[in-house]
């Protein structure tokens, strides 16, 4: 198993800049997920980190030795691709044992490694049919049992599940987080999808064009993002963001958001009059009486969009659109005229200016 150490790490395409400074470091047996919008990076450093792009400066350390200069075969390194990226012309048996047979192992050790990682996988009944008998789903997994029997010491997904349909994600998710669990493997993850990255890692490293703005577990990402970014970035549907003033009154600071006042319990080091962006959750908003430290928005209802056991509803408060997640009751209706509810302890705050938070 290993430790990866990333330090100010860059690569730049000619004269373009595209990593600027990576710092992450990554214990044993971790799952990390990198997410991102696209172009953001995160699939180069990916394979920066397997050896298949060149660093143009800082350090990649694997267990304290710097990789930077090994070639791909030499890192102990296994990486699953988002196309699978199998040999048509192979069976699953050889497609999963053909690192094993560029190692010169013994065929004895090759036929044992793909039993026992076939057994693991669900796929014994298949180590004699070629790829394009197989159906995405069991592709995954031939994918992910080449890179099992190397046995390596960190494995690497680029976006693995992507081009399945949503019933098999969220199995293969459960899947791979499991093999990875029992086998304690150090993962590093790549993916647009957040509720694959909430799920699975005990990390995230959010990215945003070449920089990482935050790094926490899922639950810290989720309740104290660090900026802007973060907080809009991670969330379905994305966190309500708005503009107001914060001023002090006595020992609390105070966020001015038309006549509400939204007391945040705290004093902020920021000058009073300075105008900043209050977040809320979609599922921080309520229909309910107000409590003491509730504040109001008045709402008008745009789009319903029944989901299950809620309802996700958009529409704005004067002309700053707002989406609350409310429970599948009453009869709202579009056009409807309603206040919100809001706790001031759900309340995030940041600067305007920088976008770092504040609160």
């Amino acid at each position: 198993m290993a430790t990866v150490n990333i330090q100010q790490l860059r690569k730049n395409y000619g004269t373009i800049p595209v990593l600027h400074g990576i710092d992450l470091s990554i214990a044993d047996g971790q799952f990390v997920s990198l997410v991102g919008a696209s172009g953001c990076g995160k699939s180069t450093l990916l394979r920066m980190i397997a050896g298949l792009e060149s660093v143009s400066s800082g350090t990649i350390e694997l267990n304290g030795g710097v990789i930077n200069d090994l070639s791909p075969k030499d890192r102990d390194i296994a990486m699953v691709f988002q196309n699978y990226a199998l040999y048509p012309h192979m069976t699953v048996a050889q497609n999963m044992g053909f690192s094993l047979q560029l190692r010169k192992e013994s065929p004895a050790r090759i036929a044992a490694a793909v039993k026992e990682t076939a057994a693991m996988l669900g796929l014994s009944n298949y180590l004699d049919r070629y790829p394009k008998a197989l159906s995405g789903g069991q592709r995954q997994r031939v994918a992910m049992g080449r890179a099992i029997v190397r046995q390596p010491q960190v494995f690497l997904f680029d976006e693995p599940l992507s081009n399945l349909d949503a019933k098999l994600r969220v199995q293969m998710r459960i899947e791979i987080r499991t093999l990875q669990r029992r086998l304690g493997t150090t993962a590093i993850y790549v993916t647009h999808d957040q509720m694959e990255a909430m799920t699975m890692s005990d990390l995230i490293v959010v990215m945003n064009a070449g920089r990482i703005e935050q790094v926490g577990t899922p639950i810290e990402v989720y309740d104290r993002p660090a900026n802007l970014f973060v907080a809009t970035f991670i969330g379905s549907p994305a966190m309500n963001l708005i503009d107001g003033i914060l001023v002090q009154e006595d020992s609390t600071s105070i966020v001015l958001v038309g006549d509400q006042k939204v007391d945040l319990g705290r004093r902020v080091d920021l000058a009073s009059a300075s105008p900043v962006v209050m977040g809320i959750r979609p599922e921080h908003f309520s229909l309910g009486s107000a409590h003491a430290s509730d504040f109001s928005l008045p709402f008008t209802i745009d789009l319903i969009e029944p989901t299950g056991a809620e309802s996700h509803v958009y529409g704005r408060s004067g002309t700053t659109p707002v989406v609350a997640s409310l429970p599948r009751k009453g009869d709202l209706q579009l056009g409807q005229q309603l206040t919100l509810r809001g706790s001031c302890d759900h309340v995030h705050v940041f600067d305007k200016a920088s976008g770092a938070r504040l609160v």
